[in-house]
């Protein structure tokens, strides 16, 4: 059997920066094949990944996670990659995202049977390119898509057990132009300022709400990040304007419904502009089933926490996964995670592994 803090205190001591993986995939790797998991090996540009499977009894349950990290930073009072100890306490980047919840899945399998995988990727807090969404689609082309998904994220808010999270929103980001003709401010019909057709089209675009919100998840936000004309004189109209805006989404929208609605608003207000849209995730909700209750069945039993159930904060590589199949999140308590000093009580490490063993029981048995 494998102890979860031991198996943590080895993945931490590997600095896996992204896109570096610092030796820690092998350090799993090896311990899963100890466990007679078969191990595969994927490599997409520079990003180590790997996905690992064991058969056995039961529905197909999968783990994924990352190996790679954040950037330790400035301020520390351990070594951010020696996985130092202090009552009770293992401090060390990664070690609540997510090194610690794969090392309680991993201690989890080792302990029981059942039909289980691992997606483990190194591009989680990198660009996520060539990371989960590559993994999936060899394992969509192998048949190897599970029946449920769960990712190890940190998804505990005050204590172990009191969050899961079971959709996330979608986010978009928009980049307008809006073109002028450049010209003295004392002469204003001589030219055609920029920024002046901008500005109706970005109060249009925050004068409405987007939606109230749903059961399961808050409302749409669209958020102006940056207004810019890169002027530095005072006396020049601007040939052109620039702005920025980032949208946090319900699942009562789509990336393409949205980016018409801004099309829409600049065809009225700017028609000339110009529109450049990126959309690094859609909105997804699990719906409640047999998955999501075995997931929150084994958190009550182990910690006696009823989770709540909800779709808040930003994107994860889940975002991915839903599109194969249903997937929930569940791990540590975040309060520490990217800051300095990043430390897992060993109490909910032990008691994480317990929450996994039961899940694993409970949806392969």
């Amino acid at each position: 059997m494998i102890d979860p803090a031991a198996l943590t205190r080895e993945l931490l001591r590997c600095n896996s920066v992204t896109p570096a993986d610092g030796g820690a995939q092998a350090v799993l790797i090896s311990a899963l094949e100890g466990l007679g998991f078969t191990v595969t090996r994927l490599r997409f540009g520079e990003i180590e990944n790997f996905f690992a499977e064991r058969p056995g009894p039961g529905r197909h349950l999968c783990f994924a996670g990352h190996t790679d990290v954040v950037p330790p930073g400035e301020g520390w009072s351990h070594d951010p990659f020696a996985a130092d100890e202090a009552e009770g306490v293992i401090f060390g980047r990664g070690a609540v995202d997510m090194k610690g919840g794969i090392a309680a899945f991993v201690a989890a399998a080792s302990q029981m049977p059942g039909h289980v995988s691992l997606l483990i990727t190194g591009d989680e807090e990198g660009e996520a390119k060539d990371g989960t969404v590559r993994v999936l689609d060899w394992m969509a082309a192998h048949g190897k898509i599970p029946d449920f998904c769960v990712v190890g994220e940190p998804t505990s808010r005050a204590r172990l057990g009191d969050v899961v999270k079971v959709g996330r929103r979608g986010s978009m980001n928009a980049r307008i132009a809006v073109p002028g003709r450049q010209g003295h401010a004392a002469y204003p019909h001589l030219a055609d300022n920029a920024v002046h057709k901008l500005i109706p089209a970005l109060n249009e675009l925050i004068a409405t709400r987007l939606d109230e919100g749903t059961p399961f998840f808050e409302p749409s936000s669209l958020q102006i990040t940056s207004v810019d004309v890169g002027n530095p004189a005072t006396n020049v109209i601007p040939a052109l304007a620039t702005a920025k805006l980032n949208i946090r989404f319900n699942d009562l929208h789509t990336g393409a419904s949205l980016t018409a609605r801004l099309r829409e608003v600049l065809d009225r207000q700017a028609p000339d502009a110009k529109l450049e849209v990126s959309i690094s995730g859609e909105a997804f909700l699990t719906q409640p089933g047999a998955e999501i209750a075995a997931l929150t069945g084994a958190i009550a039993r182990v910690t006696g926490v009823t989770p709540e159930q909800n779709t808040g904060g930003g994107t994860s590589d889940a975002r991915f996964i839903a599109r194969y199949c249903p997937v929930a999140e569940f791990g540590l308590v975040g309060a520490t995670m990217h800051k300095v000093d990043e430390a897992v009580p060993l109490a909910d490490l032990r008691q994480l592994a317990e929450v996994y063993k039961a899940l694993i029981g409970a949806f392969c048995g």
